[in-house]
């Protein structure tokens, strides 16, 4: 598959969305230990609106969630990229970063390797500051903010997550660009 990737690091290709992705993500998404720091897993039809939401990002914004690939194996390795985040909070609206990778590529650093790149790519684009949050309680992904310079801000209670008590404390990062 001759994909055009926007940018890529040593090991990783990232790429807009595209039809052929949907059963690759969906298996990720539907992974319930993948899921385990969600509401729930999601289906089918849940991963095709974040990806068709993704796609509506990427063109108003230039940046999304974008879909990365593992470049040797040419396999579809999660997503790792920028939102845009409008919730009630202190420090919305503002530009986010996130990841979601499949569980065959964890512990390999590919999540950091990933989101270095995205934070270069956020410069490229004159994006001055980049936030990220997680359950307080995922301690992965606040290792990888860690390692890619955030810097910690607060916890707080995410709103959104307000029917889910074990998710709802979260902690914030930020890193000035």
């Amino acid at each position: 598959m001759g994909n055009h990737y926007l940018f890529s690091t040593k090991r990783l290709g990232f790429r807009t969305w595209k039809t052929f992705d949907l059963d690759e993500f969906t298996a990720i998404n539907a992974d319930p230990e993948v899921m385990h720091f969600f509401q729930k897993p999601y289906t089918i039809e849940e991963t095709q609106a974040m990806m068709d939401r993704m796609q509506k990002l990427f063109e108003a914004r230039g940046c999304c969630y974008f879909a990365v690939d593992h470049l040797e194996s040419k396999e579809l390795v999660g997503t790792i990229g920028l939102g845009w985040k409008t919730f009630e909070s202190d420090f919305t609206p503002c530009v986010d970063i996130g990841w979601r990778i499949g569980k065959k590529w964890w512990n390999q650093g590919l999540t950091t390797e990933g989101a270095k790149a995205v934070l270069d790519f956020a410069k490229q684009l004159d994006i001055k500051e980049v936030y990220s949050y997680a359950t307080a309680t995922n301690l992965p992904s606040i290792q990888v903010m860690k390692k890619i310079g955030m810097d910690f801000c607060y916890e707080f209670d995410y709103s959104e997550l307000k029917d889910y008590p074990h998710l709802r404390q979260c902690v914030l990062y930020k890193k000035v660009l």
